[in-house]
């Protein structure tokens, strides 16, 4: 997969390219469930390929998984995260090292209001 944002985290946190991809759809597809349509469509501008890195989560590891369903709430979130962070063969202290690199790069591509919204997604 060419994509900048899987690039940026393979380098910068030495993870695998499947691993990155997954890593970030995870992340990416709590932005999803936590936001309105609209609102996560101008995420999904400033992350080419979003559609392949959202098929990259692994199966049952959704960031709602069934773990995440049951815990709910912002406990059942990171939960739900950590269970596919697992299935992709990384810590679940990865998470915390992942959110910094997408803010990142969302907030340098796609500005301030769009790093916001992804922001708001993560910290509910």
């Amino acid at each position: 997969m060419n994509n900048t944002l899987v690039s940026q985290l393979t380098s910068q946190l030495g993870v695998s390219e499947q691993q990155a991809s997954g890593g970030a759809g995870l992340l990416l597809s709590l932005a999803r469930d936590k936001l309105s349509g609209e609102q996560f469509a101008e995420i999904a501008k400033t992350v080419p390929g979003i559609d392949g890195l959202l098929a990259a989560v692994p199966a049952g590891g959704g960031a709602l998984g069934m773990l995440g369903k049951m815990v709910g709430g912002r406990a059942g979130d990171l939960a739900g995260l950590a269970s596919g962070f697992s299935k992709l063969g990384m810590d679940t202290g990865m998470v915390q090292k992942f959110i910094p690199v997408i803010m990142g790069y969302v907030q340098q591509h796609g500005g301030a209001g769009i790093d916001a919204l992804l922001q708001q997604a993560l910290r509910r």
